[in-house]
């Protein structure tokens, strides 16, 4: 079965990249460019995770995590910070993220966390 992961992030070229690299290992990744754009993709199709940026222009990472949280409270969340900013990212756990990684990835650590989100 093939696991759908949404991501939601501003840095196109982070984003288009780490769709590629899922793709490539069987996964259907789909993108949004800001939370706005995101949360439509959700109250569309139903997706098995989403992977989303904290830092974006317009609405933040956590405003989108909070409206994902409405929409469909279970869906497991994945939450990609920059910047060394852990406080953000403890605050998304706080409103249910699966867990939060630190950018620039490394692709073996975010198999593993999806790996955990999907299958808990």
């Amino acid at each position: 079965m093939t696991t759908h992961i949404l991501l939601i992030d501003d840095e196109q070229e982070f984003v288009t990249t780490l769709a590629e690299r899922l793709d490539m290992r069987g996964f259907s990744t789909a993108t949004a460019a800001d939370g706005e754009s995101g949360l439509a993709m959700i109250r569309e199709t139903t997706w098995d995770v989403v992977i989303l940026d904290l830092l974006m222009p317009g609405m933040s990472g956590l405003e989108t995590l909070r409206h994902i949280r409405e929409i469909t409270p279970g869906l497991p969340v994945i939450l990609l910070t920059g910047h060394g900013s852990t406080r953000e990212g403890m605050e998304g756990m706080q409103l249910g993220a699966v867990d939060y990684l630190m950018k620039p990835l490394a692709i073996e650590e975010l198999l593993e966390k999806l790996k955990e989100a999907v299958n808990p």
